[in-house]
């Protein structure tokens, strides 16, 4: 059959007659994702492989990091009212991820008491 041949076919022969497409990388291997498997997020479990990427937690979980480590954030501020804008920051979105709900596992994340943290950031500084 001989027929119109679209633009992009014409640029696709074009470039297999160019070699262009030679010895790529994963050249006769099944494409990644495209085996049968009923893994809907296959996707980006590869680009997680295949970037390499790390320290990627869902929502709640990545909030509780946070809130553990809340003294060590507010460590570099300057004044209280910073202090207090950080927790405010943070409790702000920890009360969305609750209305939007589950993001991840079901996981509650407390809100963080801006008054302790002010008074460690205190205690660290020296006042």
């Amino acid at each position: 059959m001989t027929g119109f041949e679209t633009w992009i076919d014409r640029q696709i022969r074009e470039a297999t007659e160019r070699g262009e497409f030679d010895n790529l990388p994963g050249e006769g291997k099944p494409i990644k994702g495209l085996d049968g498997r009923e893994d809907e997020n296959w996707w980006i479990k590869g680009l997680i492989e295949r970037e390499n990427i790390t320290g990627v937690l869902p929502g709640p979980l990545l909030l509780r990091k946070e809130v553990a480590e809340i003294s060590e954030t507010v460590a570099s501020c300057r004044t209280e009212a910073a202090v207090r804008e950080v927790v405010a920051d943070l409790n702000a979105r920890i009360a969305d991820s609750r209305r939007r709900g589950v993001d991840g596992p079901n996981i509650f994340v407390r809100s963080v008491d801006a008054d302790r943290v002010v008074r460690e950031w205190r205690e660290r500084k020296g006042s």
